[in-house]
């Protein structure tokens, strides 16, 4: 049986390349196409490859496969002839890239071998010398790694803290309805990035298998703003981020975009906004309905009350 989870890479009978988008694929595997073969493509050796952004990918598709377009790809199953999966191809990368060895032999001191993995260009084998390293932890050896990271830049060892102009450029990247202030004093606090020998680099939430549950969907009823504090964070810097809340309506804040994973501890106050979705008896409200969501956002007025003065 062919099992693929968030982040996981597959390709397509065409040669596509997709992203594997979610856990849930009822339907087929939810995906987002990332590279199409282009002979007069930047990406990769013995084949070229062209890399596609979030809209140049839905162009493609309503093009080429409009049958498969729907909030994201849905990729038949038969139409899959390979699945690249994080994990089982990190010896391979570890050979090939010392920035990789690096970060791997870090991680080492507390996160097992197979509880690590990486994704983007270089699980496709079409990164080149600008490409960011989209590092990998499952379940929850994610939290070990991130406090091996911080030990790690601390010790100023091959693992170094981001620099303010890379700081800037992430801003730029995310465009967040926050503003840059407000957004790296919740940044800071996450510690899932870093500098290896240069280069920035991630470290990515995903679900152990044994996490992986049903995803009901839900029926969109409107946009609003909510207060809430928050019960629970455990999933926080999934995707989506999940954040179970005290709030007499809504149950649940979810991030789809990367900006707000990670973004409020339990116990913490937070103000959202996105939409509110019904998924049966149960209220949750959805940030990042958009790939880069205007007048939607996550911020923990804890944290900034306690770090900024307005």
């Amino acid at each position: 049986m062919m099992r693929t989870r968030l982040r996981d890479f597959i390709i397509t009978d065409d040669d596509w390349i997709f992203a594997v988008a979610d856990y849930c694929h009822d339907e087929g595997i939810r995906s987002v196409l990332r590279y199409v073969p282009d002979p007069a493509g930047s990406r990769g050796v013995y084949k070229k490859y062209r890399k596609l952004d979030f809209d140049d990918a839905f162009m493609f598709m309503k093009s080429a496969r409009p049958q498969w377009v729907k909030d994201v790809h849905i990729v038949p199953r038969d139409s899959v002839k390979q699945v690249l999966a994080p994990n089982q191809r990190l010896p391979i990368m570890m050979r090939d890239n010392r920035r990789v060895r690096d970060i791997v032999r870090t991680l080492q001191k507390g996160v097992p071998l197979e509880k690590m993995g990486v994704t983007g260009s270089l699980l496709a084998g079409l990164d080149n010398e600008s490409s960011d390293i989209d590092f990998i932890v499952y379940g929850n050896s994610w939290f070990v790694a991130r406090d091996i990271i911080e030990h790690a830049k601390k010790e100023k060892s091959v693992v170094t803290e981001i620099s303010d102009e890379m700081w800037r450029d992430i801003y730029k990247k995310r465009r967040p309805e926050l503003s840059f202030d407000e957004f790296l004093v919740h940044e800071l606090r996450k510690g899932n990035r870093g500098m290896v020998d240069g280069t920035y680099f991630d470290l990515l939430y995903v679900r152990d298998w044994e996490d992986i549950g049903p995803c009901p969907r839900g029926v969109d009823i409107g946009a609003e703003t909510i207060e809430a504090t928050v019960n629970s964070a455990d999933f926080s810097f999934d995707s989506p981020a999940i954040y179970k809340i005290d709030h007499p309506e809504i149950s649940y804040v979810l991030s789809y975009t990367h900006t707000y994973a990670g973004q409020a501890l339990e116990g913490e106050r937070i103000e959202a906004r996105g939409m509110v979705e019904s998924a049966g008896d149960i209220k949750r409200l959805v940030v990042g309905t958009t790939r880069e969501p205007k007048g939607e956002w996550i911020r923990s007025l804890t944290l900034l009350e306690n770090n900024l003065k307005f």
